[in-house]
């Protein structure tokens, strides 16, 4: 399957049922297949082809969704780009890429038009929604180059369709490949996990150029609505829910502790929502009960990374409503598209229980990484997708992740995961979010420090967490220390810069290991 087709067999439920809502602008299924049809036609006319390489440079936005759209029409390899990215992370990711066309938001035309001279090809930059500077025409004149249909897309399971940014905490992104196969297998699981009788209400909250974006192409062939919100914040999130009636929604754990905090969450209406999808880090078992609490029996999880997205592992409500307490802190079962393992040295495939990294295979895992196959190489190790996440599986089939390969600290000899740290202290009242690292120390190679957040307009003593860790994990495990800081660093995509922290506290030394 292409992925215009999921498109088409979602135009083909109901032609004049909304497929994007943004703010007052609905646009219906016939229209967007008009939109999409004649863009399609334009870039063919403009010299584009299939395989070529597509940027789409935009905050969350209708007319965004129509340029991905146009370019999956014409066969076109799509390139996210991330509104919140530096400039030299982007000049890198559309190098790498080589695009040969950037769409692009008025909202970012100096940052786009400083990007225009790596377009590559064709160097067609288009704004998509007003008249552009320099040249660049608006996505309304740009269609009136459409002439006649674009040639179809072409099938084939190893066809590559996007690439996908790996998004690391730090240095610059690696290009994950995405083909048709990867594709077809995400929205096949995608619609097992959830499943739906009536077209979903899909609330696009977080950047479309990551998972909410993801999803919301997921989504397409169920003749979904997608509703559009310009950012995740929990007022517009609930009025969107209670609006639209919104069914599906993903949020990464820092909103989801975000909307736990904000006074007025509990007194909305989500009685519409069958699914909110939990993913992209590990959730603390306490915010996860608390939002199952708040949000009803809709609250699951997934795992996935940009090698191979969203859905290696799934969590539903059921699993965790009649499950033991440690089930709260598991990511679920592999899928039926996954097979995955715990794997230790030399490439040794571990018994359940037993704490490794989490390896997979199966048509879910990128076909590589653009342009880098020592990268690719080394990802592919002993025939398995290494995750490069620590976790364990137990008898049930259930994993847990309890670390990155990275962020293991070694302290006095023993291993200390810094989540299973992190997990312990969300569950005090007081803290918003919070980082465990490993510094340096004379005695103990690497000592455990807690860097905490604070919820607004409260206060907590650092030996009331430290305490909260020893009575629940032991000595070994408790933080030496704990600084309260009044932001954690965050990456574009809302994620704590875990390395960026550990870095202030190594800085100057010879070696990052104790």
């Amino acid at each position: 399957m292409r992925l215009i087709d999921y498109f088409r067999q979602g135009a083909r439920h109901d032609a004049q049922r909304a497929a994007f809502i943004d703010g007052d602008r609905v646009l219906s299924w016939e229209a967007a297949d008009d939109l999409v049809e004649r863009l399609a036609s334009a870039m063919a006319e403009s010299g584009l082809k299939a395989g070529s390489f597509v940027g789409v440079f935009s905050p969350n936005d209708v007319m965004a969704f129509v340029a991905i759209l146009g370019g999956v029409r014409l066969g076109a390899v799509w390139v996210p780009i991330n509104a919140r990215n530096s400039q030299t992370a982007n000049r890198h990711w559309l190098s790498l890429a080589q695009c040969e066309a950037l769409f692009y938001h008025s909202s970012l035309e100096s940052e786009a038009l400083a990007l225009a001279d790596i377009l590559k090809g064709v160097a067609l930059l288009v704004c998509i929604d007003r008249e552009g500077s320099q040249g660049a025409p608006s996505l309304e004149h740009f269609l009136s180059r459409a002439r006649k249909p674009a040639p179809e897309p072409p099938d084939g399971s190893e066809v590559l369709a996007s690439v996908f940014p790996t998004g690391g905490t730090t240095g610059l992104s690696k290009a994950a490949c995405w083909t048709l196969r990867v594709w077809e297998t995400l929205i096949g699981t995608f619609w097992q996990c959830l499943p739906s009788e009536a077209p979903p209400v899909h609330l696009v909250a977080g950047p479309m150029t990551h998972a909410a974006g993801v999803l919301a192409l997921c989504a397409l062939a169920g003749g979904t609505t997608s509703v559009i919100i310009k950012k995740p914040s929990p007022e517009l999130i609930a009025d969107a829910i209670e609006r639209h009636k919104v069914t599906h929604l993903y949020l990464p754990p820092t909103v989801v502790y975000n909307l736990l905090d904000h006074p007025d969450t509990r007194g909305r209406d989500y009685a519409s929502l069958k699914y909110m999808v939990i993913a992209a880090a590990p959730i603390a078992p306490a915010k996860l009960r608390e939002a199952m609490e708040v949000f009803g029996p809709v609250v699951c999880q997934c795992y996935g990374q940009a090698e191979a997205p969203m859905f290696l592992t799934f969590l539903p409500s059921r699993d965790l409503l009649a499950g033991p307490a440690q089930r709260w802190a598991s990511c679920g079962r592999s899928t039926l598209s996954t097979r995955l393992e715990i794997m230790g040295p030399k490439g040794k495939i571990l018994e359940d229980g037993q704490c490794g990294e989490i390896v997979v295979r199966g048509s879910l895992v990128m076909a590589g990484y653009l342009h880098n196959s020592e990268a690719s190489a080394a990802a592919g190790e002993y025939g398995w997708h290494h995750t490069g996440d620590v976790g364990i599986r137990d008898k049930q089939g259930f994993v847990t992740i309890v670390d990155r390969v990275k962020d293991m600290i070694i302290t006095g000899g023993f291993n200390v995961f810094s989540t299973e740290v992190e997990q312990v202290i969300l569950e005090h009242p007081a803290v918003l979010e919070c980082a465990v690292v490993g510094v340096p120390d004379a005695k103990w190679g690497e000592a455990v420090k807690a860097i905490v957040q604070l919820k607004a307009g409260v206060r907590a003593q650092e030996e009331e967490i430290l305490a909260l860790v020893r009575n629940r994990l032991g000595p070994v495990q408790t933080p030496k220390s704990v600084e309260i800081w009044q932001n954690l660093p965050r990456s574009p995509a809302g994620k704590v810069l875990k390395r960026e922290i550990r870095d202030k506290f190594w800085a100057g030394r010879e070696r990052a290991v104790g």
